[in-house]
């Protein structure tokens, strides 16, 4: 096998450029300036500046203008502040619906080095808080998010959506068996507190910070017996009841989720949903491809 050199996807450098020369690729609305979103970057620029830098093509137009790929919010804001110019990153692609599209939005590790960033710049704990709208304790807790975790897990989850308590998690384990748990997570595509718990409690206490604690157990009464035998019938009446609706429920999940991956495969649709709402993107892409893999059918997404 050849070994083949990656080609770069940005400029190794930053560049500061004008606002005015940064041409965006869609408009942004009265509607999109009332959003939670748009009042959350406009307080943290206020408080603690950009500190993610917008996202351009790295070769400029005929008269020194770049086409703006990602930040169309943060270069609105940083406008009606009247700043003149910003730093930017530049990427080597021009397409920006492929841009958006390949982009992993930002992980909670990712927030993590972003907090320490701004924190090395001087910008106080609170006034993060104060930007982000958050209380100043949820960033104490960022702050310190990876203390305790091995360098190898933390190169494992970096670009992953992991739940921020799972994390309090792995610190009960060494640092061989928090690798072990992180490759398990990826593996199963679940960065959930409950199942890192599960990993936890499947750990030997030679791979634990302290050995887990046994406790007594409980004694059943007759009581008790009754009780889960009551919880036993009505879960099988529900089974009963899942199973005579079962198909007809398949079949119609089936329906509408090549109905979806034909949306998905329109680009003018796509590309105004990646746009407007790349949350909902993820979440249809996921639920298209498990629901067509289950039912053995080609999917489009």
């Amino acid at each position: 096998m050849t070994n083949q050199a990656v080609k770069a996807a940005f400029e190794s450098d930053l560049a500061t450029l004008p606002l005015k020369a940064l041409l965006p690729v869609k408009q942004i609305t009265d509607a999109m300036r009332a959003s939670r979103k748009f009042k959350i970057i406009e307080q943290s620029v206020a408080e603690v500046g950009t500190i993610e830098p917008l996202v351009v093509f790295h070769n400029p137009d005929q008269q020194g203008r770049y086409l703006l790929l990602d930040g169309h919010l943060r270069r609105d804001v940083l406008l009606r502040r009247g700043v003149k110019e910003t730093d930017c990153l530049l990427a080597i692609d021009d397409e920006a619906f492929t841009y958006n599209k390949r982009t992993t939005r930002l992980g909670i590790i990712q927030e993590h080095l972003l907090i320490l960033r701004a924190i090395d710049r001087g910008v106080s704990e609170q006034r993060i808080a104060k930007a982000l709208g958050v209380d100043v304790a949820l960033i104490k807790q960022r702050h310190n998010l990876l203390r305790g975790i091995a360098p190898d897990a933390v190169a494992l989850l970096k670009n992953k959506s992991v739940n921020p308590t799972t994390f309090n998690v792995l610190r009960k384990m060494k640092s061989t068996r928090q690798v072990e748990a992180c490759k398990l997570m990826i593996a199963a595509s679940n960065y959930s507190l409950s199942y890192a718990r599960a990993i936890l409690a499947g750990t030997s206490n030679a791979e634990r910070i302290k050995p887990a604690r046994h406790s007594s157990p409980s004694v059943v009464t007759s009581a008790d017996l009754a009780l889960m035998d009551r919880e036993l019938q009505d879960a099988r009446k529900q089974l009963i009841a899942v199973e005579a609706t079962y198909g007809q429920d398949m079949l119609d999940l089936v329906v509408a989720a090549r109905y979806v991956s034909q949306l998905l495969g329109n680009q003018k649709i796509a590309r105004y949903l990646d746009d407007n709402h790349p949350e909902i993107v993820r979440e249809f892409c996921i639920i298209v491809a498990a629901t067509l893999r289950q039912s053995a059918l080609p999917t489009d997404v």
